[in-house]
């Protein structure tokens, strides 16, 4: 096979080499969006940005663009843009506004590499146009799903195997595990903190960050025992990430802002962390029947009757031993969020929620990945 054309992270083309997707070439604008401005003033800048970005686009009069809210997260907001071209079709796209020093917890240059060859491997949505404070995507026809939906055995199967094509892709760039870096660069960064609220001042005062430093080191050496596959993985497979479209049965994941290389078990534990949804009902976690089915569709999409037994409990005690380190993760991410971001949530409390359910799980989990170790031979300290 010849080379590819390949579009690193200023949207110029290189050359790929085999055996390597060719990622897609995007627009860019300098132009910036106020994510504070109300929908009636923030639409003349969205009509402009998409504008400056697609030039056939940039004689169209204004009134043949309208622009409405799909949603509005705890990090972003999306917005559709609908336009009727001269032909008279009518053409959407999705504008992704990042939230309000996103930046300090995001890596966006990494987010950048990875969607181009995700959306080239045929997940999430195409990238468009990359802007100041944002990008535009192709816009998907789907539903976005509820924490319910997990607990239906037809889709929890769909994106287990979803999920095992996700891991295959081979992105550019680094190929090591983020997960303790961005682990440890949370922590520096939380435990540092200072707030001019004196009421959430008082209550971060009362965290002991000795206390968690000392158990991301504990999580840290037995995880690293189990020997886990290093994937390019999602990080943040919440409902609210997977969308579908009910009349083709297709799924969809969306936002890699998170996406890195990482540990297998890290990707589906966080992923079953999120059957609890934001209000952290963790009576929803999936039980081990449900889990079961989940690995027997990721491990072999095409016969998941055919998984053995130890292929199961392998996965299974991976996967609820980096369901700690998702804890540790997102709760370190909520404290830096207090601080850091404009929007209404109760960050401070989800953190609380988050470490005390990593607390309340955390003896069951590490007897039982310490008795695994000890039966497989793999109880030893990594080099």
């Amino acid at each position: 096979m010849g080379a590819k054309k390949i579009c690193n992270g200023s949207g110029d083309v290189e050359e790929a080499g085999d055996g390597e997707l060719a990622a897609e070439t995007y627009h860019t604008s300098s132009i910036s969006v106020d994510l504070s401005l109300p929908l009636p003033a923030m639409t003349p800048r969205i009509i402009e940005l998409c504008k400056d970005l697609f030039k056939e686009w940039s004689r169209l009069d204004d009134s043949r663009f309208s622009v409405q809210t799909v949603s509005g997260g705890i990090t972003n907001l999306l917005l559709k843009v609908t336009v009727k071209e001269e032909s008279g079709s009518d053409v959407s796209v999705t504008v992704r506004l990042y939230g309000p020093n996103t930046d300090y917890v995001i890596n966006r240059d990494r987010e950048l590499l990875a969607i181009k060859y995700l959306s080239a491997a045929g997940f999430g949505a195409k990238l468009l146009g990359v802007f100041s404070n944002g990008m535009v995507q192709s816009f998907i026809n789907a539903r976005t799903l509820e924490p319910a939906d997990f607990k239906n055995e037809k889709i929890a199967g769909e994106i287990a195997k979803q999920l095992n094509k996700f891991h295959q892709v081979n992105v550019r760039g680094p190929k090591e595990p983020q997960l303790w870096n961005d682990i440890f660069k949370f922590y520096e960064k939380a435990s540092a903190l200072q707030f001019d609220d004196t009421g959430k001042q008082s209550i971060y005062d009362t965290i002991s960050f000795k206390e968690i430093h000392n158990e991301i080191l504990e999580i840290k050496e037995l995880t690293g025992l189990l020997n886990a596959p290093e994937v390019f993985a999602h990080n943040d497979l919440l409902s609210g990430n997977i969308m579908l479209n009910e009349t083709e049965g297709r799924l969809y994941f969306i936002d890699f802002e998170y996406g890195s290389y990482n540990y297998r078990g890290y990707d589906i534990g966080n992923h079953f962390n999120e059957y609890a949804g934001y209000n952290c009902d963790y009576s929803q976690y999936p039980s081990k029947m449900e889990q079961y089915h989940f690995f027997r569709h990721y491990l072999q999409p095409e016969k998941p009757d055919e998984v053995s037994e130890k292929d199961l409990e392998t996965l299974y005690v991976e996967s609820n031993t980096f369901m700690l380190a998702s804890h540790l993760y997102w709760a370190l991410w909520a404290l830096i969020q207090a601080r850091m971001s404009p929007i209404t949530f109760d960050y401070i409390g989800y953190f609380f929620l988050r470490y005390g359910e990593y607390k309340k799980q955390k003896e069951n989990v590490c007897s039982l990945a310490r008795s695994f170790l000890a039966r497989s031979g793999l109880g030893s300290r990594p080099a």
